[in-house]
């Protein structure tokens, strides 16, 4: 009797102490990008004391430092934390949804669908702006419905949508070699530093199309956090449990390609970062609750960390892509290893 009486609150308790250290790994997650942000405002070739950021922030003119900080260090960083956003958040969704570490969009060919789409759009086309971006969204949105068709024989399995999307993607990445082969001198340069991944150069202006994005996709997502921690269960359980699977799914897929394709028709595609997302927000974040914005958050410190490293800690000067290509290629060899002895999910 006293077990049946104690047993609501008991579950209580724990369903608090899970909340609260969601809410703790959320908000420390958020101090640590606004540090990272800061610090990459203030410190690189030149130093510029924090109060001359702040006053840069709030629209004043500032001697040396509105160029500096304006117009140099802003623009990435904010695109930085945007992308890395974006990144996080599309890949830990597919990997939720598919219950596979490895069912990533670096992995199964989305990427690489957005960046064949924005190649030609970029060399063939000679489109710019938010043309590149419908362009790329509307392909790994096309990549990602053709791989999800080929691997769904008798329901989906993320091991056969695995295998059906790394070769897609090599598929796509002749494409890209191709079209890489036919440029012209001038474009070539342009094309290899966009594939390669990186931040450089960026306008405030560029942000607003991720930003969009991100609102609009990114919110499409969140309001299926319900559904995605159901498919977490499998699918016979999400059903049980009310969830009409198949039409999650297809929303899940619209938003999750919507937020990677917009972030790579702008940034390229930085590598492994919606890879590495949500294994680490899950190591992070426990079974506390859902990984959608601990991987987001978690993604955009890759992107911001990853292109201050690539800029100022290394020697020579690389874009965030290497850098995160770099970290990301060894854990990828650790998780296939680790998945092919005892099956692996977030």
């Amino acid at each position: 009797m006293t077990m049946s009486s104690s047993s609501p609150g008991v579950i209580a308790a724990s369903r608090r102490r899970r909340g609260r250290r969601h809410a703790l790994v959320v908000m420390t997650l958020l101090l640590v990008v606004a540090a990272i942000f800061v610090f990459t405002l203030s410190v690189g070739q030149t130093v510029t004391p924090p109060g001359e950021v702040l006053r840069v922030l709030m629209g004043e003119s500032v001697p040396g430092a509105s160029f500096t900080v304006g117009q140099l260090r802003l623009p990435r960083a904010v695109l930085a934390i945007l992308a890395g956003l974006s990144f996080g958040l599309g890949g830990v969704a597919f990997q939720i949804m598919l219950r596979n570490p490895l069912a990533s969009p670096d992995i199964i060919g989305i990427s690489s669908g957005a960046g064949a789409a924005a190649v030609f759009a970029i060399i063939v086309l000679a489109m710019k702006g938010p043309m590149v971006s419908v362009f790329a969204v509307v392909a790994g949105l096309g990549v990602a419905l053709l791989v999800y068709g080929l691997s769904s024989r008798n329901g989906v399995a993320g091991t056969r949508l695995v295998l059906v999307g790394i070769a897609v993607s090599a598929m796509l990445e002749s494409v890209i070699s191709y079209i890489l082969s036919q440029a012209p001198a001038w474009n070539l340069q342009e094309a290899m530093r966009w594939l390669t991944g990186s931040v450089n150069g960026m306008q405030l202006a560029q942000a607003v199309p991720l930003l969009l994005s991100l609102v609009v996709f990114g919110g499409l997502l969140l309001s299926r956090t319900k559904d995605l921690e159901a498919l977490r269960l499998g699918d016979d359980t999400a059903a049980a449990l009310g969830v009409r699977v198949s039409a999650a799914r297809i929303m899940i897929i619209v938003g999750a390609v919507g937020v990677i394709a917009s972030a790579t028709a702008v940034t390229g595609p930085i590598a492994f970062v919606a890879f590495l997302s949500g294994p680490i927000a899950a190591r992070i974040v426990g079974s506390s609750g859902s990984l959608l914005v601990p991987a987001a958050l978690v993604g955009a410190v890759l992107v911001l960390g990853g292109d201050y490293i690539g800029q100022f800690l290394l020697p020579g000067r690389y874009p965030v892509g290497v850098v995160t290509g770099a970290l990301g290629a060894p854990y990828l060899i650790f998780l296939i290893v680790r998945v092919n002895r005892t099956g692996g999910s977030l």
